[in-house]
């Protein structure tokens, strides 16, 4: 901090330093599952908010969900396979990547290919793994494997679950990324999938 610098400015953290320490986890006094179903559950921790048993407790609810992957499928004329998919929960239509849960017991490469051929009808030359994140981590210890499929060739018709709405269609790679860039791709996992493999393909 320089002497013109308020003391209340933050700390510089320079180009090649390491992270700092990670914090402590809270201590979790007690849990209560207030909510359970095949779908989703709902946690209640009782956190203690410092290690002095003096300091009071706090509530923290944890969402809990099955992990997922998401799949960014480039086809064989490096078009970017895209769902225009409807959406319950907000009511909205709006453009995506495939994406779904991992059933139980599952590697996230074979809920890929799956959700892949069931979405698209479409099977992949070329799978790669982009790491992943936590789309919710506020509220939630969910995570979603990213992936980029590439050459991807039609395999057979699409296997939609009763409830899915969506339309398959295959987009130039300019489009897209313009759509990215510009902030109009609403979808989180969709947006960040893309971002991710675009860098990673040198095409940002």
């Amino acid at each position: 901090m320089t002497d013109d610098e308020p003391d209340h400015a933050p700390q510089h953290h320079p180009e090649d330093a390491p992270n700092p320490p990670a914090f402590r986890p809270h201590d979790v006094m007690r849990t209560q599952r207030v909510y359970d179903s095949p779908w989703c559950a709902l946690d209640r921790h009782e956190l203690r908010l410092s290690p002095d048993d003096a300091q009071p407790t706090g509530e923290y609810h944890v969402f809990r969900v099955p992990d997922a992957i998401v799949v960014v499928p480039f086809t064989t004329k490096g078009h970017i396979a895209m769902v225009w998919q409807h959406r319950h929960p907000h009511g909205r239509t709006h453009w995506e990547v495939p994406a779904g849960r991992i059933d139980h017991g599952e590697a996230p490469e074979t809920a890929a290919v799956r959700e892949l051929r069931e979405e698209t009808g479409l099977v992949a030359g070329r799978l790669i793994s982009l790491g992943g994140f936590f789309p919710m981590n506020g509220i939630s210890d969910h995570f979603a494997h990213a992936f980029v499929a590439l050459d991807c060739e039609p395999a057979g018709p699409l296997e939609l679950d009763d409830a899915e709405r969506l339309l398959l269609r295959t987009r130039p790679l300019a489009a897209v990324k313009e759509d990215l860039l510009a902030g109009r791709l609403e979808d989180g996992f969709s947006a960040l999938a893309l971002f991710k493999a675009l860098a990673h393909l040198g095409k940002l």
